[in-house]
């Protein structure tokens, strides 16, 4: 297990830090989180059940897409008209399934995948977009150092459970160990020349907890989601780590606490 996850992230984190750092002559950052993001989705709609009301998986794809690329068109209702279609939408087109029982389930289903992938996944867009390629680094950097951390000290040194009832294999020391991590990267981009972000060492020390406890939780809330639903991982595409969704789930929460930090209180 441990040496999948080595060989993994030696392809899959190059791969995410140059589609970062590259936009032209395409914005090969938002494509790739545009097909991370609907492979997420489906794998996100196989646990949930939502595949099983195809017209209901095919739209939450659909909305998924066109929310992770709505950064890219700056029009003051584009976020509002999406919002607005994806419920109205969504509740007329289950006055034409064949089958009426338990539709609002999978209809509830369906806009919980549309917010929580597509949205969330818009925000680190919006943060390559609005904020740079830097901002994104420290966020994915961070949040990397804080799995990795977590799961190294949790492996060698965890005793005392976090969770046992969401995730079994977390622990107190594993989740300081990330929150550590997360810290060390995060101050690293206030004194290093090439990537210095400019704020001072308190707040990038706040910025990493930041990064890293959300990031946790961010992580707990998706092992929450595939104990709802029985199974123990998201997928299988990405060997060591699970499926997609299961390399997201901390992301989402990180990018999210970066993007509103960035914007409140650095801009």
């Amino acid at each position: 297990m441990l040496i999948k996850r080595v060989i993994t992230a030696i392809w899959g984190v190059p791969l995410v830090l140059v589609a970062v750092w590259f936009s032209e002559p395409l914005t090969w950052f938002t494509i790739l989180m545009a097909v991370w993001g609907l492979l997420a989705a489906v794998e996100y709609q196989r646990i949930t059940g939502v595949s099983g009301t195809r017209p209901l998986a095919a739209f939450g794809l659909v909305w998924t897409l066109l929310f992770i690329i709505s950064p890219h068109f700056t029009h003051g209702l584009t976020l509002p008209l999406l919002l607005t279609s994806a419920v109205v939408l969504s509740l007329a087109l289950l006055l034409f399934l064949p089958k009426k029982d338990g539709v609002f389930a999978s209809w509830a289903w369906t806009m919980g995948g549309i917010l929580y992938i597509g949205w969330m996944v818009s925000l680190l867009v919006a943060l390559r977009l609005d904020a740079g390629r830097t901002w994104v680094y420290l966020a994915l950097l961070a949040t990397f150092a804080s799995d990795t951390a977590a799961y190294f000290i949790g492996r060698f040194f965890g005793r005392h459970k976090m969770a046992p009832r969401i995730s079994p294999g977390k622990t107190w020391e594993g989740a300081v160990g990330g929150l550590i991590g997360a810290v060390i990267v995060s101050l690293l981009f206030s004194l290093l020349g090439p990537v210095r972000l400019h704020f001072g060492y308190l707040t990038a020390a706040l910025l990493g907890l930041l990064i890293s406890v959300f990031g946790q939780a961010g992580d707990l809330a998706e092992s929450l989601l595939k104990r709802n639903a029985g199974v123990k991982e998201s997928g299988s595409l990405l060997p060591g780590h699970g499926g997609l969704l299961d390399r997201l789930d901390s992301i989402l929460f990180a990018g999210a606490v970066v993007y509103i930090f960035c914007f409140l209180v650095i801009i």
